[in-house]
């Protein structure tokens, strides 16, 4: 998942667009790259590598300009590049793009016939050259754009700079996050409202179709159809030592080391003295869910796991794990009593958002665990259940899991509080064990050296075979995840 943002202000636009790529590394990518708009000029520097080595580059060549787009990249399209690497230029118009253009060799057939040839391998690129063409034929930037994305075909979340409009940036979006940022004199926008916290205290998330035009003095929008909207703003709050390493050597150490104290908070707020998860137990009969989906991508994937296995063993519900990404082209078979759990970190992956809308036209009830309260996904649910993890910066997930995991728990045993005879002492010993988690975890975290003992083993290791059975299969599945990500 690639990471984008714009700003368009009064203060030179590339260490504003650095910092927001940085707190955007948690994504992951292989290259990294500027764009910005100075005196009627597009320039672009663009590395492969970490984002350190873009920093590197603009010391050497810096970029100048209020105005200016940046992107951190992992490699759908062609390989790992300078020249694959964002942002795409084509004569006036530069774009970031964060999502998949499915019908792009088909416009690229067509653009190249009419002179307009790409010089990478990317999908991009065509986003590019298709805009330059309606600019070429006489529209100006908004119209070229939504010309442009009429023609575009599967998920995307673009931003636009122009040569010739010096107060101007284009935001548009259609499957993928997009969010924009208000200032005082500056406007930005971004695939994730957390790279914009430090700058902006106020967001307005872009709904499917929206385009957004920013200038110095603030944003309009129109929709998919066509029309003029007002899009409310909301508060985005993130602390700044949140971003911080505070002390330890990577973001993931930090952690990891922060799981006992996250998962105690965590806990207390599903797992009160009275009712477990108490906004759910409130809203959601589970006496009418006849079976529920657990719908998530990778390690969140491994938790719904987990929790498939506890909503059949506490709760005699039927339960299914299933991957987003597979999940709406097999057509399942989706009862009117079936409930809906979706599963994501940021509330914001393409696939389990894609599922989310499928489940949802089906008529299925859907809670989504999140760990962004103002995420797409949270936005999109019928209730939502906060994770409480509070910013993760690493790629491998830690806490995030964890809080998955423990929210998940406490939604089963609701579940089987609803369906056990009254008196049972069963929901009680679940719960105590659910609150005893962050001492175990305390306890597991206390043997950290003799795991860099173990560690030292595995470092020359060729392969390595993760094995469990029951419970231990999906944690088997998530280690061997960890090991190939790290």
């Amino acid at each position: 998942m690639c990471g984008i943002i714009a700003c368009l202000g009064v203060s030179q636009a590339a260490p504003i667009l650095l910092a927001g790529l940085r707190r955007m590394e948690y994504r992951g990518y292989d290259s990294a790259g500027i764009a910005t708009l100075d005196d009627g000029r597009l320039d672009r520097r663009r590395s492969i590598g970490k984002l350190d080595n873009l920093c590197q580059l603009l010391e050497q060549q810096p970029l100048s300009g209020t105005v200016g787009i940046g992107h951190t990249r992992w490699a759908t399209h062609g390989g790992v590049t300078v020249t694959n690497a964002h942002p795409h230029q084509a004569a006036n118009v530069a774009v970031v793009h964060n999502g998949i253009i499915e019908n792009h060799d088909a416009l690229a057939e067509r653009l190249a016939a009419c002179g307009y040839r790409r010089h990478s391998e990317t999908d991009t690129e065509i986003v590019a050259l298709l805009c330059q063409s309606h600019l070429d034929a006489g529209r100006e930037a908004v119209g070229a754009v939504q010309a442009t994305i009429d023609e575009l075909e599967g998920a995307f979340a673009l931003c636009f700079v122009f040569a010739d409009e010096p107060d101007l940036a284009i935001a548009t979006r259609r499957g993928s996050p997009l969010a924009i940022g208000h200032g005082t004199g500056t406007m930005f926008a971004a695939s994730d409202a957390l790279a914009m916290a430090p700058v902006t205290h106020r967001v307005t998330f872009l709904e499917e179709g929206d385009i957004a035009s920013l200038t110095r003095d603030g944003a309009s929008v129109i929709d998919a159809g066509g029309h003029p909207v007002q899009r409310s703003a909301e508060p985005v709050c993130a602390r700044a030592e949140e971003y911080d390493k505070a002390g330890y050597r990577h973001f993931m150490e930090r952690e990891i080391f922060e799981q006992p104290e996250i998962a105690a908070r965590a806990i207390d707020g599903f797992c009160d003295q009275g009712a477990v998860i108490e906004t759910i137990a409130n809203e959601i009969d589970f006496a009418t869910v006849d079976r529920v989906s657990l719908i998530a991508c990778g390690t969140a994937r491994h938790a719904c796991m987990v929790a498939a296995h506890w909503f059949e063993s506490m709760a005699g519900l039927p339960a299914r794990a299933e991957i987003a990404s597979e999940f709406r082209y097999r057509d399942p078979l989706l009862g009117p009593r079936d409930l809906a759990i979706m599963v994501s970190q940021s509330g914001e992956t393409a696939d389990t958002l894609a599922a989310l809308d499928h489940v949802r036209n089906a008529g299925l009830r859907t809670v989504s665990l999140v760990n962004v309260d103002s995420s797409s996904m949270a936005r999109a649910s019928d209730h939502t259940v906060p994770l409480h993890a509070g910013i993760e910066a690493s790629v491998a997930s830690t806490k995030a899991f964890t809080c998955q995991l423990a929210a998940l728990a406490a939604l089963a045993i609701e579940a089987a509080a609803q369906s056990v005879p009254s008196g049972s002492s069963m929901i009680e010993d679940r719960k105590q064990a659910l609150r005893t988690t962050p001492a175990l975890l305390a306890a597991a975290l206390g043997q950290s050296a003799a795991i860099k003992i173990a560690a030292r083993d595995l470092v020359d290791a060729r392969s390595v075979i993760f094995m469990g059975r029951g419970l231990m299969f999906p944690l088997a599945l998530e280690g061997a995840l960890k090991l190939m990500e790290l």
